[in-house]
């Protein structure tokens, strides 16, 4: 089985265009899609539409339920509350209605876990970024590997002996212990490199391979500009922040 892994798409229609086509290309099995498919940018519904015709197993990131007003949004920042007050004046009830049907935690298969933060308080949308963080996950982590997203950034973490972690875009996950995979974002990716974000596991082989994509950047600030939208959401998919 292989499985395309997409994560934090952020209402970008255009990077998940752009994923897509680069995916059915890898010929994978299954879609699975690890959360905030809303937040930032100018295309929500438009996206929670091709999700859904794609995905097979969705979960809730913290911009779908902040979009519903089932998290508080008193952390985000200025930017991130304007797109979100936004986005629930944009998402029909329907849209709302399949958000509120999301779970935080998901398994494809019996061994793959599916979590758009962390495992060990889910509902809190706490970040993965320390070797610590993936530790509490790890202790938590019924399975042996868990897909996150959120942070936008790719990377993954090991426990075999010690927790470990690698930044290397393809990695072949330990035959013992486990690991905690970070697939990076479609929408808004966060590493200094503005391409398009995604996983493909080869569940099989066991291989975790994260790909780069191009995508119409300049065509998604534009939009974000004539919805109304802060700017700077577009400017930062330009520099990859």
């Amino acid at each position: 089985m292989r499985y395309a892994i997409i994560s934090d798409i952020h209402s970008n229609t255009e990077a998940l265009r752009a994923v897509v086509d680069d995916f059915r290309a890898q010929q994978v099995d299954r879609v699975v899609c690890l959360g905030d498919v809303v937040g930032y940018g100018a295309e929500p519904r438009e996206c929670i539409e091709m999700v859904r015709e794609l995905s097979s197993m969705t979960i809730a990131g913290n911009h779908d339920w902040a979009a519903i007003e089932k998290t508080s949004i008193e952390y985000f920042n200025r930017y991130a509350k304007e797109a979100t007050y936004w986005t629930r004046e944009a998402l029909t009830d329907e849209d709302k209605e399949w958000i509120q049907g999301l779970p935080l935690v998901e398994k494809p298969q019996e061994d793959i876990v599916l979590a758009h933060s962390t495992l060990y308080v889910p509902e809190a949308f706490d970040y993965i970024q320390t070797s610590y963080d993936a530790y509490l996950s790890f202790e938590a982590l019924e399975g042996r590997v868990c897909f996150v997203g959120h942070s936008h950034i790719p990377i993954t973490f090991f426990q075999e002996d010690q927790i470990t972690y690698s930044l290397d875009p393809i990695v072949r996950l330990p035959e013992q212990g486990k690991a905690i995979v970070n697939v990076g974002s479609v929408g808004q990716p966060r590493d200094n490199n503005p391409r398009a974000s995604y996983g493909i596991y080869d569940a099989e082989s066991r291989v975790v391979e994260v790909r780069r994509v191009d995508y119409d950047i300049e065509g998604a600030c534009r939009k974000i500009i004539d919805a109304g939208l802060p700017e700077v959401l577009g400017e930062r998919l330009k520099v990859g922040r």
